[in-house]
């Protein structure tokens, strides 16, 4: 789709991915250059048109349908959408070699340690950096929806489309997705399976670069693990499953209980490094990810979404240090560990809401019945009462 001025008036169908959005929130989307107040003058004017029909800036779209768009109205000195990066084969490749799965609306990357995400002042080369190895002709850029600490590897999931996005984002912040990692940390906790529930802030003097335990204005924070094994008092391999998604929350919290992962310097100081084979990069990896997918738009009602289950091989350095200290990876399957109800998907959310309001009306309804059923009793008593007395007095 070109995004530049037009002179010409223009259609666009309707894409599967913009099902359901908003007239107005479509041009932010795929016509970001023509603002808010020409999009409702060319409602108020009729210019705007879904099928042939008047339409509205907040009138939700459906997949298939035709909007006619009149030319022009691109605001001057709009900001057009930013430029690709020219990569060199070698990028190509290395982007290409992460993905593990590929579907209609992600890409399922195994992001090394090492690279980091997301760029910053002192960060040239990171994933996000790389997304543009996967745009052909007028696609859409992929987009990050969550994000893994730099040393941290394993499962990074990124976004085909704007409307998957914005699917994949609300699932991460609202808690639905299942992240399983996998860390190998120092020593053996005494509590085989437990929570840790400790409160993080940025600790002061650090630049916001480093977390810490604040009980009194700590956000809450919260992670399930679960020993898988033990060698000897040396070390063990656990589950860690984040409940909370705060910064660096695994790793403060592991270091926080006493058992530091191992390789990480910045949380457990020199305890964190093991002697001998055992490498000193980060024990830390994203080994599983389970996350309802965006609803397939043409056959929503018969689907109501699906699920992605993915899971990431371990780096090289974690796994030799697996195998150096005799611990099995087939003895863990990263299960989440947190006990609650899979997702219900759309179809049965709305069968569950359906049968909530049949109840709460049938409840309202009892009361009102009762009610009536001793109205009448009493209307009916008092009628008696009026046919006896007079008989009673003739009597």
């Amino acid at each position: 789709m070109k995004r530049g001025p037009s002179a010409e008036v223009r259609q666009f169908t309707i894409a599967p991915d913009d099902d359901g959005i908003r007239l107005d929130r479509w041009f932010k989307r795929n016509l970001p250059l023509v603002g808010f107040g020409t999009v409702s003058k060319w409602a108020r004017t009729g210019q705007l048109r879904v099928d042939g029909k008047r339409a509205k800036p907040e009138d939700r779209l459906e997949a298939g349908q035709v909007l006619r768009v009149p030319p022009g109205g691109e605001a001057k000195g709009g900001k057009p959408a930013p430029g690709r990066r020219e990569l060199t084969e070698a990028d190509i490749a290395e982007a290409r070699a992460m993905v593990i799965r590929e579907t209609p609306s992600a890409l399922v990357l195994n992001k090394p340690p090492g690279l980091a995400t997301q760029g910053g002042s002192k960060t040239t080369r990171h994933v996000d950096g790389l997304l543009d190895a996967f745009v052909e002709g007028e696609e859409p850029r992929p987009r990050l929806v969550h994000r893994l600490d730099k040393d941290t590897s394993g499962v990074l999931l990124v976004a085909k489309t704007p409307g998957s996005a914005a699917s994949y984002s609300k699932r991460f912040s609202g808690r639905s997705a299942r992240k399983i990692y996998w860390a190998l940390v120092v020593g053996v906790p005494e509590v085989r399976e437990g929570t840790i529930d400790a409160p993080l802030a940025k600790q002061p003097g650090t630049g916001g670069e480093k977390m810490h335990v604040d009980e009194e204005n700590g956000q809450s924070a919260k992670t399930r693990y679960r020993v898988v094994e033990r060698a000897g008092t040396k070390a063990a391999w656990v589950e860690l499953e984040p409940l909370t998604g705060r910064t660096h929350q695994l790793r403060v919290h592991m270091a926080a209980i006493g058992h530091p992962i191992v390789g990480d310097g910045k949380y457990g100081g020199q305890d964190a490094f093991l002697t001998g084979a055992i490498s000193r990069k980060m024990h830390l990896h994203a080994r599983r990810l389970i996350i309802g997918t965006p609803e397939s738009k043409g056959n929503a009602k018969e689907t109501g979404g699906g699920k992605l289950d993915v899971t990431a091989e371990l780096p090289e350095h974690f796994a030799a240090s697996m195998e150096s200290l005799g611990f099995d990876p087939a003895l863990s399957d990263a299960a989440p560990i947190r006990d609650e109800p899979v997702e219900r998907t759309p179809a049965e959310k709305k069968l569950a809401a359906r049968r909530h309001f049949k109840q709460a009306r049938k409840e309202t309804r009892a009361p009102r019945r009762a009610r009536g059923d001793a109205k009448k009793a009493g209307a009916k008593g008092r009628k008696g009462a009026k046919k006896g007395g007079p008989k009673g007095r003739r009597k």
